[in-house]
């Protein structure tokens, strides 16, 4: 009787652990890739899924999107200066059986051709359009690893350029450029200045001359300027105690002449 029992609960344990490996579980955001015997069977969409022990091998696939860094890789610009370069890439698989079936490692496969790809585009491009044409330069590798990946299975979705490391030379050389250009944009906007002023100037001397009381004007105008916020300094122009002195002339001579008394009679 005790034999019996044993030999029982040996088959129970046996026909557990067979379900435990004939049971499999596919997630929702994957695709499982079943093969009997070697050969492929097919996929096997989200949900619980029966294969059958050591006959069947079900491979997990994810679908979701994958962020790989691309370390930085040292290059050469087309202008000869050396840069470290690093960017970032997303992909996804787009076909289970091909990712699977294609390429034995799906991630290393594209990490390698991603670095390649990265020094074959920068190393196309001078240092200035590296710097300022990143969006282009990011479409480029991108098309390029789509080509290459197609036929893994898998699709780049994005690639983005993450750093650009500059050697201290040139960091100092471009620094010096700036400011370079920043003075010369401010001895211009200088330049500009002084002749719009020079112009303006000659206009109200035109303006001056035409009309000689403009001048007299102006210097009443700066002798209020001068008084304000209590300033106790007076100041006389020249010109105005000039124009004091000819108004007096001026008056004294309309003035009419003062009548004499009449003379006594004796």
């Amino acid at each position: 009787m005790k034999a019996l029992i044993v030999v029982l609960v040996v088959v129970v344990l046996l026909v557990l652990l067979g379900l435990a490996m004939a049971l499999k579980i596919v997630k929702q955001y994957e695709r499982g890739v079943q093969f009997r015997l070697g050969r492929l069977k097919g996929t096997r969409n989200p949900g619980l899924r029966l294969i059958i022990p050591f006959i069947d091998v079900l491979h997990r696939v994810s679908l979701r999107i994958v962020t790989m860094p691309i370390q930085s890789q040292g290059i050469i610009t087309r202008d000869n200066v050396s840069v470290d370069v690093s960017a970032v890439a997303y992909f996804r698989v787009v076909d289970a059986v091909k990712s699977v079936i294609a390429i034995e490692n799906v991630r290393a496969a594209i990490d390698q051709i991603a670095q390649t790809t990265l020094r074959k585009v920068v190393g196309q491009h001078t240092l200035d359009q590296t710097l300022s044409e990143t969006d282009q330069i990011n479409l480029d590798i991108r098309k390029i690893l789509d080509v290459t990946t197609v036929e893994w299975g898998v699709e780049v979705t994005l690639v983005e350029l993450k750093d650009i490391q500059l050697p201290d030379t040139m960091k100092r050389a471009m620094a010096r450029q700036a400011e370079a250009e920043r003075e010369k944009r401010a001895k211009i906007i200088n330049a500009e200045g002084e002749s719009l002023a020079a112009a303006a100037l000659g206009e109200a001397s035109d303006t001056m001359m035409a009309h000689p009381l403009a001048l007299q004007l102006r210097n009443l105008q700066s002798l209020v300027e001068i008084g304000v916020d209590k300033n106790t300094t007076v100041v006389f122009p020249a010109p105005l105690m000039t124009t004091i002195t000819e108004l007096g002339s001026f008056i004294a001579a309309e003035r009419p002449p003062a009548k004499s008394p009449p003379a006594k009679s004796t």
